[in-house]
């Protein structure tokens, strides 16, 4: 039989059965469908998160104050009743490893910014000077604050978009004052907006100050929560990772049979993880669309 004759009774058949054919085409076409959609959803999916992790900084990493076994993965507490990070850790990581650029600390303090009649609620996360550079954040008008504002505890503040809008609605924020615990704080800056990260946070509703301001003006405490540390390359993380935690080893006089009583995390790490996670969803969802594919290829065999 020749391919032609073979033609000829495959649509033979196909007229003979013109329901049951159609329903066939339409699962293969569903099938089609389905498979070119749950990829291109992966492959969005992956991107965004690629994106959004390109955005924080890949060679950005993080120290927790404490650490905890959750499903037997040490990850950082970064619990404010943790004394285990102080700042002369931090000077000792910008002074002695080498595969670190930058450094910039960081506390979190829930709280009600009030300025006239209008109030809002919400974090200001205490940092140092660098922390634009770190996180790889702009600003849009005024300037962030100095090393000396550090230094000397200023009360000055710095805005996110959401923020500004909210207790400066149509007007510069610039040079206004705002309270924070009933103290209060000059507007030196706005941030560029950010917009809403992987989870639908607004990365705009926050406020900066000096962390040393946070510290002693709004937690009333000495300890770090947690610090950010750019590398000088994607590259260099690993070893500043292993360089970190050799350092404060040392600085904490851990023996070695004693666990660390901190944490170090690299975005490389995280970003692996979370392309991982994505590469296995695309190819779950494209095996499932698969399915109706092989479904439909059945039922044009039995026709």
């Amino acid at each position: 039989m020749n391919l032609l004759m073979i033609i000829r009774v495959a649509f033979r058949a196909l007229l003979r059965n013109k329901t049951r054919a159609a329903l066939t085409m339409l699962g293969i076409i569903i099938g089609v469908s389905a498979v070119i959609a749950m990829v291109s959803i992966g492959q969005g999916a992956q991107a965004s998160v690629q994106a959004q992790i390109e955005s924080i900084g890949t060679n950005l990493l993080f120290v927790s104050a404490g650490a905890q076994n959750v499903g037997g993965v040490r990850s950082g507490t970064g619990d404010s009743g943790t004394n285990t990070l102080t700042a002369d850790d931090l000077d000792a990581i910008k002074r002695e490893v080498p595969s670190v650029s930058m450094v910039t600390p960081s506390v979190n303090a829930r709280s009600q910014l009030v300025s006239g009649n209008a109030n809002w609620n919400t974090t200001v996360t205490g940092v140092n000077e660098q922390y634009p550079d770190v996180r790889k954040w702009t600003i849009q008008s005024g300037e962030f604050f100095t090393d000396a504002d550090v230094r000397t505890a200023a009360r000055v503040i710095v805005i996110g978009q959401t923020v500004g809008n909210s207790l400066f609605p149509g007007t510069d924020p610039i040079g206004q004052t705002l309270r924070v615990m009933n103290s209060p704080f000059r507007v030196v800056g706005v941030m560029a907006r950010k917009g809403q990260d992987a989870q639908g946070r607004d990365q705009d509703d926050i406020a900066f100050a000096p962390y040393t301001t946070v510290q002693k003006k709004i937690l009333g405490s000495p300890r770090l929560q947690i610090a950010y540390v750019s590398a000088i390359s994607q590259d260099a993380t690993y070893t500043a990772q292993s360089q970190i935690t050799d350092l404060l080893r040392q600085r904490h006089k851990l023996s070695a049979n004693e666990p660390d009583d901190f944490t170090v995390r690299n975005m490389t790490d995280i970003a692996d993880a979370a392309n991982a996670t994505s590469n296995t969803m695309t190819i779950l969802l494209a095996c499932i669309a698969g399915v109706s594919l092989l479904v439909g290829g059945i039922g044009i065999m039995n026709i």
